[in-house]
């Protein structure tokens, strides 16, 4: 399906050419919106390729539907069609969390405030599936949101939360190493409580992922 055949919605630039998916701003009824196009994957069957489209994109509806009711900084959704391969969102302020750590406006603060946040959407009941510095962004206030719900889960096991912090920890480690201590921060965010069994859980699920990929690597 077209993009010219979406009612009201008016494209203006695209934002990311990924391997699942063409992300393109614009304007949806006059406001600012995203809409998100999946790209059909050559090496897939045809029917496969369908049927992974379909329960992604419904799942990730459901996950945004969910975020929203509970206030939880993400896009809201504003039309989907399964079938097409396309959902229209909200566009949230801010700049990715990478270029403003490389910029110097985003610090350990911001890491750790990351952190937090994280536990916020785990404690909710759900896992990203793709925790990297281009899905956090950060507005002009400091404000955090999280965008890119594609690979998230309901209802996670441990591994999956163990892993979204296993992601922002290579990001930050390969991408950003001049910030010494940011994973430390993140974790420190992370455990904002002091160590619930919760939040203690999931760090030691982390440093065992961690330890696996040290050994393996």
């Amino acid at each position: 399906m077209g993009t010219a055949t979406i009612p009201m919605w008016e494209p203006s630039e695209v934002l990311h050419e990924g391997a699942e998916a063409t992300v393109t701003a614009g304007t949806w009824m006059g406001k600012p919106a995203v809409l998100k196009m999946r790209r059909p994957r050559g090496y897939r069957h045809p029917d496969l390729d369908r049927r992974l489209t379909r329960q992604r994109l419904s799942v990730e509806a459901r996950v945004l539907g969910r975020l929203h009711l509970i206030g939880f900084p993400s896009p809201s959704l504003y039309d989907l069609d399964v079938e097409g391969g396309w959902m229209l969102l909200s566009r949230m302020d801010g700049r990715p969390l990478c270029d403003a750590l490389r910029d110097g406006s985003a610090d350990l603060a911001t890491v750790k405030s990351t952190g937090a946040l994280i536990r916020r959407l785990h404690e909710e009941g759900f896992s990203h599936g793709d925790m990297t510095t281009h899905n956090i962004l950060v507005d002009a206030s400091g404000s955090l949101s999280l965008i890119d719900f594609g690979l998230a889960k309901i209802s996670p096991e441990l591994e999956h939360m163990g892993l979204d912090l296993q992601v922002l920890n290579e990001c930050l480690t390969a991408s950003h190493s001049e910030f010494e201590g940011a994973v430390e921060a993140m974790v420190d965010g992370y455990l904002r409580d002091g160590g619930s069994e919760f939040g203690s859980d999931v760090i030691s699920r982390f440093d065992a992922i961690r330890s696996r990929v040290r050994y393996h690597g």
